[in-house]
């Protein structure tokens, strides 16, 4: 049975009747609104052909918007793969059974995601160019980078934490019952099993370090924002400019979205498919999980695994 099913019950027929009415009134009001929007740009001339031609021309997306698109997805790329790093670390870090690591950890953890983005950004850049003579184009990089790696890294850290507190306790104890150490037990049944179910939750991460690096406008970053304002500065149509960069970022989160989609249904897939025939224990020993879902079966194997141990004991 479903989560969804325990918790809510399925709407009789008022209730879907109300939703109905509740969906179009919402989807006149957004269309009153988009509407709104779109007369209020034809009255300011905002939606004059000399204004929308430029994006017809070759030399803009050459010149700016695909400069600007590769220098964002850059940046967003590389601090993706630093804050995956870093939150695991520190996020294991923060389950370990040693309490001044945990203690620093969680101090670490803390400290960054409640710092302002922008403000490590800004502080990063200026030491950087001023006090370790990192040039200006290097400068920004490092700072958007290590700015989104150390606050995301922070989340992401956190989110192993609470994924692998919310799973069921039998899974560590089965760990421990076959004579698995905490860490053995965290890094080969808890932590998979954590990562997949946080999978959604990971991926809404992932967009927000691609929208956060748009900060780095701030310190003179080249990336898509800058160049949408470059662009406008030249044709005199900064709104225009800006609009056609915010679809280009909504269409790359719709695609995220569609990736984090299928990779989910992927992982269930594989969760529910048969595998070969295998001891739990060896597997575990080796740092892989159970047959099935990155261990998701990894209680019932190893509750056979204990049986059969205790049979052969009591035989003895």
């Amino acid at each position: 049975m479903s989560a969804q099913a325990v918790l809510f019950d399925a709407p009789g027929p008022k209730a879907r009747r109300r939703h109905a009415i509740l969906t179009v009134l919402g989807l006149l009001a957004a269309a009153g609104l988009i509407g709104a929007f779109i007369w209020r740009l034809y009255e300011t001339a905002q939606l004059e052909p000399q204004l929308w031609t430029p994006f017809l021309d070759g030399a803009t997306w050459t010149q700016y918007l695909l400069p600007g698109l590769w220098n964002t997805l850059k940046a967003a790329l590389v601090s993706v793969v630093f804050a995956i790093v870093f939150g695991l670390i520190f996020g294991m870090g923060r389950l370990s059974q040693i309490k001044p690591l945990r203690w620093a950890c969680g101090v670490i953890v803390e400290f960054f995601r409640a710092v302002p983005v922008l403000l490590m950004m800004t502080f990063l850049f200026y030491f950087m160019a001023r006090n370790l003579g990192v040039p200006g184009a290097a400068a920004s990089f490092w700072a958007v980078v290590i700015g989104l790696t150390l606050y995301n890294g922070s989340v992401i850290a956190e989110l192993v934490r609470s994924g692998v507190h919310q799973l069921p306790k039998g899974q560590g104890e089965a760990g421990l019952a076959i004579g698995l150490t905490p860490a053995q037990t965290l890094r080969s049944i808890q932590l998979p099993q954590a990562l997949t179910a946080m999978l959604p939750a990971l991926m809404s991460q992932l967009v927000v370090i691609l929208k956060d690096s748009a900060l780095g406008t701030a310190i003179t970053y080249p990336e898509l924002i800058a160049a949408a304002r470059q662009l406008g500065s030249r044709h005199g149509n900064v709104i225009a400019a800006y609009l056609v960069v915010g679809l280009i970022f909504v269409l790359i989160n719709w695609l995220l979205t569609i990736a984090a989609g299928r990779l989910e249904r992927f992982i269930n897939r594989r969760g529910h498919t048969a595998a070969a025939a295998t001891t739990a224990a060896s597997t575990l020993v080796q740092g892989g999980g159970a047959p099935g879902e990155f261990g998701a079966n990894i209680a019932d194997a190893v509750e056979e695994e204990v049986d059969d141990w205790r049979r052969e004991r009591h035989h003895r």
